[in-house]
């Protein structure tokens, strides 16, 4: 596992997060609820465009 990132949920946040999120297959597979989350409060916190989100 790689070390968390400033930018990133933490375990503990995650845990009070995942439950809320549909976890049901439909149709298109799902992509991953946290990588995504991660990926929009990274855009929140940081102002940047989104050409500059981080690979992970």
């Amino acid at each position: 596992m790689m070390a968390r990132r400033w930018y990133e949920l933490t375990e503990h946040e995650w845990s009070i997060i995942e439950p809320l999120l549909p976890n049901k297959p439909r149709g298109v597979p799902r992509v991953d609820d946290r990588r995504v989350l991660n990926g929009i409060l990274w855009r929140f916190r940081t102002g940047s465009p989104r050409a500059e989100v981080p690979e992970r």
